[in-house]
């Protein structure tokens, strides 16, 4: 469904960030992209969605594609209305309107008022607080609530293929257990392909079916997510577990030790 091939992404004709990285997502899939800040992920996303052209960045080598279509030239609406739509880290929504506005404007890409009646009920389905929150000016709303909302604004898109930037930011452990939930309903119910850029490796390969690990801009691990949580390096490195199950501070843990076992 989306191929990433060897591609190279340049900020400002100078900065270096991505140094050719390839991945894939398949139809039906939940796949995860994991790493540390300033690894690269959401830029990663910002070449799929097309906002990449927006900050001056530029896809210098290699290509995306998109069912056959190549996605790394296109501007963002366009590749919206190719049924890709991103939610950006941080919610990202529009704080003076109410909920049920903020996810209307989620329809401007297909306004017909049947299908927005539709898709706003489906929203509650997965969403059913926001339903008793539909007045709430969304400024005032708690950051779980916020967080809801910004996935049902996409999913007022009609997505095919939803990029997630790390949806658990900012909020309580019960919430994410419980975003992540409703993140696994809407891939198996609605039939959404999901790309989940995220810190939280534990939760994030709970519901993934593949997953990529980037480092500075490389991929350097990928696999089933099921191996990949039985990897002793994740199990170390992003779980904070050692081999014989002892917790250990990610502090501890040298960058450089870590690229040299998972790069050979």
């Amino acid at each position: 469904m989306l191929k990433i091939n060897n591609v190279e992404v340049v900020y400002s004709d100078v900065i270096l960030v991505l140094r050719g990285i390839s991945l894939g997502v398949e139809q039906g899939q939940i796949v995860s992209l994991l790493g540390a800040n300033g690894a690269g992920k959401t830029t990663t996303l910002k070449a799929i969605s097309g906002l990449l052209l927006r900050e001056a960045g530029e896809v210098t080598r290699g290509n995306i594609e998109y069912e056959g279509r190549r996605l790394d030239r296109m501007a963002a609406e366009e590749v919206t209305r190719l049924g890709i739509v991103q939610v950006l880290e941080g919610r990202r929504l529009f704080q003076h309107l109410t909920t049920e506005e903020n996810l209307r404007v989620g329809a401007l890409v297909n306004p017909r008022q049947a299908e927005t009646k539709q898709q706003l009920e489906q929203v509650y389905t997965y969403f059913p607080p926001l339903k008793n929150l539909r007045h709430r000016t969304a400024g005032y709303l708690s950051g779980g609530e916020q967080q809801m909302v910004a996935i049902g604004r996409a999913l007022m898109a009609r997505p095919r293929l939803m990029l997630l930037d790390e949806p658990s930011l900012g909020l309580a452990p019960l919430l994410v257990q419980n975003i992540f939930e409703i993140i696994r309903r809407i891939n198996q119910e609605a039939g959404v392909s999901i790309l989940v850029v995220e810190q939280n490796a534990h939760v994030a390969l709970q519901v993934a079916d593949y997953a990529y690990v980037m480092e500075n801009g490389r991929i350097v691990l990928d696999g089933p997510a099921d191996q990949l949580r039985e990897n002793a390096d994740i199990k170390e490195f992003y779980l904070g577990l050692t081999q014989i199950g002892e917790r250990k501070s990610y502090r501890d843990v040298k960058h450089y030790k870590r690229r040299k076992r998972w790069l050979g």
